[in-house]
């Protein structure tokens, strides 16, 4: 197969080489807003993350096979990767532990006055602070139980959380306390005192948590945003602020968040810059799930060879 790597692949330098001992013909390009070193035509798969945004899918006239490196298909139009049956492949698990592992700390940090301790650390001032949380009990809803949703689970079951899932596909799960369906988030919303969102965008999810959403959030509950910035209406969210608890927000509906958003400033907000995904165990799963999903290409190309001799 001839594949383009883009270098969205941060070991495409040293995969390259095993790719190519797969029997692949390799191209690289490291920025994927470049002109492209090779023809349109030539490419048969790509390893990327936004290489659609800025080469439209369209001129990739023998494109069959896509490896993002992402784990949202946001950047894909998958209505024409369906229609012309393109094999398409996530980033799945890749990003997931760091995710839940920033989840967990984001809401610790509130829950133990984490900015009150470092300022009072930085002012060298020795100050008892008497107003601090428990993770230990709480009711924790989980929007969005793919991989990241489930380490989410995980990890505040093990503080002895009670976990609700909520899904557009809800299933039986033993890492849930139960699992609904998405029909039913108000209800669970008014039960919950932390609220993580994992959920892809798509038209059902945009601004999921509006308004009206946020108003049934229990008094001083947390959110967490490790999902898609516009899975949250920002202005909604800034106007329930004051009663809520906190909000650990990793992503926002406009990227970098504009220096004058009032989020900057707000006391019980954390903002982080689309950072919770980073961990030093990335690069080894993420190519384990490139190499692997490349031999089963292989694999079944093989078997359906030998089925037709």
């Amino acid at each position: 197969m001839n594949l383009l790597v883009t270098g969205a692949w941060q070991g495409a330098k040293d995969g390259i080489e095993q790719l190519k001992t797969l029997g692949h013909q390799v191209e690289f390009l490291q920025f994927e807003k470049d002109e492209l070193p090779c023809s349109y035509e030539w490419v048969e798969g790509v390893i990327c993350n936004g290489l659609f945004l800025s080469h439209p899918i369209k001129r990739f006239t023998h494109l069959k096979y896509i490896q993002l490196t992402s784990a949202g298909f946001d950047r894909v139009d998958m209505q024409y990767v369906k229609k012309h049956n393109i094999e398409i492949h996530n980033a799945r698990g890749v990003y997931s532990i760091p995710m839940a592992e920033f989840a967990i700390f984001g809401v610790l940090e509130l829950y133990k006055q984490g900015k009150f301790f470092q300022q009072n650390q930085a002012e060298k001032r020795w100050e008892k602070q008497r107003n601090l949380s428990e993770l230990f009990g709480k009711q924790v809803c989980i929007a969005g139980c793919g991989n990241v949703g489930t380490e989410c689970a995980k990890r505040f079951s093990a503080f002895g959380c009670r976990i609700t899932g909520v899904d557009l596909y809800p299933r039986e799960d033993e890492n849930y306390g139960k699992m609904v369906g998405i029909e039913n988030l108000s209800d669970v919303l008014s039960k919950s005192d932390i609220v993580i969102l994992t959920l892809p965008l798509t038209k059902e999810t945009r601004h999921l948590m509006n308004e009206e959403k946020f108003s049934q959030m229990k008094d001083g509950a947390i959110l967490v945003n490790i999902a898609r910035g516009a899975v949250v209406d920002t202005e909604a969210l800034m106007r329930e602020m004051p009663r809520l608890g906190g909000a650990v927000l990793d992503v926002f509906e406009e990227e970098p968040l504009r220096e004058d958003s009032p989020l900057w400033e707000m006391e019980k907000v954390i903002v982080t810059p689309h950072n919770s995904f980073v961990g030093d165990g990335n690069a080894r799963r993420l190519a384990g799930v490139i190499y692997e999903n490349i031999r089963r290409e292989l694999s079944d190309k093989y078997t359906s060879f030998k089925s037709n001799v």
